[in-house]
């Protein structure tokens, strides 16, 4: 487990699909956790719609909609690392999931379009919502979050490295409303203890309350 007292700076790989309320939620908690201990979050993209293309029989209409309309945005952020760099991940899914669920715009082009814009990046990425250019890239992304943690969990997806070297990797917290200050930092020390336990495999309850964006 990572000690909090450490100032040795750890890298946190955080893989989310833009799509997702419950990652939106969970990374906003680590950008304040970048606050609090000495981790820097490393963005990564992984795909609902890659995880659930072999199931799509088993799932409702609803959810079988969003996942047509999830290519497009995690396409673009693949687009966006390959053609312009890894670092701009982060700041282009803060523009698009403020948009997607603060603010509610549709999951349309010109979200797409302002997102870029925002973050200084070429508007015509959004073409490549509609493009299979680099899902090949997209698929090693997803593969190298969802093979640490397996199949029945979605995103997010965090790994760190551990006390003794191992890295330890889990899917969530699931939290809602972001924790902040005192808080955040006592849920990742909380996390990184039960996570790095050998054998540990789960930790849940009813979930009562929709996501809070505030």
């Amino acid at each position: 487990m990572t000690d909090p007292q450490q100032n040795t700076e750890v890298t946190a790989d955080f893989w989310f699909d833009p799509l997702c309320p419950w990652a939106w939620m969970t990374s906003r908690w680590m950008l304040e956790v970048e606050k609090v201990r000495p981790v820097r979050v490393r963005w990564n993209v992984m795909s609902l719609a890659v995880l659930n293309e072999d199931r799509l029989d088993e799932l409702p209409e609803s959810y079988r909609e969003l996942l047509t309309q999830a290519w497009g945005p995690v396409r673009v952020v693949i687009a966006a690392q390959q053609l312009h760099g890894a670092e701009v991940a982060g700041p282009l899914y803060t523009a698009l999931g403020t948009r997607y669920h603060n603010q509610q715009q549709p999951k349309d082009r010109a979200t797409l379009v302002a997102a870029l814009e925002e973050v200084g990046l070429p508007a015509d990425l959004a073409d490549y919502a509609d493009k299979d250019t680099y899902d090949a890239e997209l698929r090693a992304s997803h593969a190298a979050g969802i093979t640490k943690v397996g199949q029945d969990v979605g995103t997010p997806v965090i790994a760190v490295p551990g006390a003794d070297g191992e890295e330890v990797a889990f899917f969530g917290p699931v939290v809602t409303p972001a924790p902040k200050g005192d808080q955040a930092a006592a849920l990742w020390d909380g996390t990184l203890l039960v996570a790095s336990v050998p054998g540990f495999y789960e930790l849940k309850r009813t979930r009562t309350a929709e996501p809070s964006f505030d």
